[in-house]
């Protein structure tokens, strides 16, 4: 059983219990998630297919907590100019866990 969800402005593949990072999540007061925008879905036989949304699915996560990703280095360097700038990037997100998904 998967599904195919829109989380953070992206699409996303989940299953149980798997761990997914997304952009930081701001404001989050409960220790769960319910993830109602889903695009599609498999449950053995059966596909759920949105339009956009499929009815009544749902996916329950718990919130794991936040971090940071690798930093990133971005290094521009400009032939013949005498020019170059190098910079750093890391960023935020926050960790899921998908309990459970759950279709009408």
């Amino acid at each position: 059983m998967y599904a195919v969800i829109e989380l953070m402005g992206a699409q996303v593949r989940v299953e149980k219990d798997d761990r997914i990072e997304v952009n930081r999540m701001k404001d989050l007061k409960s220790e769960t998630l319910k993830i109602e925008k889903v695009l599609f879905g498999k449950k053995g036989q059966s596909y759920f297919i949105g339009d956009p949304y499929v009815k009544g699915a749902y996916v329950e996560c718990d919130i794991i907590g936040n971090k940071r990703a690798k930093k990133l280095i971005v290094f521009k360097y400009r032939d013949r100019k005498s020019s170059q700038s190098k910079k750093g990037h890391r960023q935020d997100l926050t960790e899921l866990k998908v309990k459970d998904i759950h279709f009408a």
